[in-house]
């Protein structure tokens, strides 16, 4: 009995002094299997809620969704294959796409911007690089001038062109009698040349004139181009191009005319 007591004094005291380590960290809580359910059937009923318009924001999107399902249905069933064929060919032709601008996607302005020319009444319409000075507006329009006065004498005949026909270093000879045979060809009418900022444009009427009066039109204005102003394009037809405003007669907002 004393050696047991011995023994147990032997043992070391316990002391006071706090610990020099952290206590180790608490285990995870494990968050219960039916908190978690509950959270994503939370979740859900709120996309579900949102999908079905049950809230403000919800009814919105479904309204959007609507309305777009709605387009696409008309665009793919009712949209006219003319347009559908125009803007396919608008990917792989720039110059069609510079025309047509932002009326793709709108089948009645692109029906304005690309009408077929009507040699009897139409437009033609001339961008240019940058707004006409004074002296490009007389310049332009006295091309136009010139072109139209000979057009209206009757220069613009395909069938009487005997010396273009005939082989000039045979001592080419002219018949009077088979030129006054021919039916006359004369241009009917023209407008003013009008122009805002840097588009211009001409109705005209060929009337019995054929499209070779066309062909010195370009000739001119190509040589015109070239050497005194710039043309950045000549479009046949369509009634509006670029920002034309129609009615727009104010010198302030930047129209000039050429009176013919």
């Amino acid at each position: 009995m004393n050696q047991l007591k011995t023994m147990m004094s032997l043992a070391p005291a316990k002391t006071l002094l706090p610990s020099l380590f952290p206590p180790p960290p608490l285990p995870a809580r494990r968050r219960h299997p039916s908190l978690q359910f509950l959270a994503a059937a939370t979740a859900g009923g709120e996309n579900s809620s949102t999908a079905s318009g049950t809230t403000a924001r919800g009814r919105r999107l479904v309204k959007v969704r609507e309305e777009r399902r709605r387009r696409d249905y008309d665009r793919e069933h009712t949209y006219p294959g003319w347009a559908k064929v125009l803007e396919n060919a608008c990917r792989d032709d720039e110059e069609l796409r510079a025309i047509l601008g932002d009326s793709i996607g709108n089948p009645e302005l692109m029906k304005q911007r690309v009408s077929a020319f009507n040699p009897l009444s139409s437009f033609i319409w001339f961008e240019l690089f940058g707004e006409p000075t004074d002296r490009d507006v007389d310049l332009l329009g006295g091309v136009i001038q010139a072109w139209y006065v000979m057009g209206r004498l009757g220069a613009y005949n395909s069938s009487n062109l005997q010396l273009a026909n005939s082989m000039m270093e045979y001592d080419p000879s002219y018949d009077s009698e088979e030129a006054s045979a021919v039916m006359p060809s004369s241009f009917h009418d023209i407008s003013d040349v009008e122009f805002q900022d840097n588009w211009a444009r001409v109705w005209v009427d060929l009337g019995t004139s054929d499209y070779l009066g066309l062909d010195v039109l370009l000739n001119c204005l190509t040589q015109l181009s070239s050497e005194h102003l710039g043309i950045k394009q000549v479009i046949f037809g369509g009634k509006k191009m670029g920002d034309w405003e129609e009615g727009m007669t104010s010198s302030d907002y930047g129209y000039k005319h050429f009176k013919i």
